[in-house]
C-alpha cells in the first residue's frame, strides 16, 4: 500500500512539474530542460550504473564488506552533496559567497572517511587475532568445493 500511495506522489509531483515548465509565470523554451534530462539519462546509464554494478561486485568479494560499503556510501553522498560546488565553473563576483576552499574541504573529508574506515578494518582484524583476513572467505571456498554432488 505504501508503494502505491508514494508513486502516486510522485507521479502527482511530476505532473507539477511538467505543468509548471510549460504553463509557468515565466514562458520558457522546454528543450534546454529536455536535453539536459536525456544527458542525465546517458550519463547514469552509460556511466553511474555500470560503475556502481562494477564496484558492487569487488566489494561483494572482499571480507570486511560492509564496512567498504558502508564508507563507500559516506564517500557517494559527499560528493552529491559537494559535486555543485566542486565543478562549478568560474568563481563567483561576491568572494563571500563560496569563502572556503571547497575543493580541499572535500578531499579531507573523503581522506577522514577512509581512515576512519581502514582504522575500524585494522582494529577489528587485531581484535580478533591477527588473522589474515581472507581466512574465512578461503575457508568457505574449500568447504564449497568439498561438498559432493553440488555443481557450482
Amino acid at each position: 500500500m505504501t508503494r502505491i500511495v508514494v508513486g502516486t506522489v510522485g507521479v502527482a509531483l511530476m505532473g507539477v512539474g511538467v505543468w509548471a515548465l510549460l504553463y509557468g509565470s515565466a514562458p520558457q523554451d522546454p528543450w534546454p530542460v529536455v536535453k539536459w534530462l536525456a544527458g542525465a539519462l546517458v550519463l547514469h546509464d552509460g556511466v553511474v550504473a555500470p560503475l556502481t554494478l562494477a564496484a558492487g561486485f569487488v566489494v561483494s568479494r572482499l571480507p570486511e564488506r560492509r564496512l567498504v560499503r558502508g564508507a563507500l556510501l559516506v564517500v557517494a553522498a559527499l560528493t552529491a552533496v559537494a559535486y555543485p560546488v566542486l565543478f562549478r565553473p568560474g568563481r563567483p563576483q561576491n568572494p563571500t559567497v563560496m569563502p572556503l576552499d571547497y575543493p580541499r574541504n572535500w578531499v579531507l573529508a573523503v581522506a577522514v572517511t577512509v581512515g576512519v574506515a581502514g582504522l575500524w578494518a585494522a582494529v577489528r582484524w587485531w581484535r580478533s587475532g591477527g588473522h589474515h583476513p581472507l581466512r574465512g572467505v578461503m575457508r568457505a571456498l574449500s568447504a564449497r568445493r568439498a561438498r559432493p554432488g553440488k555443481d557450482v
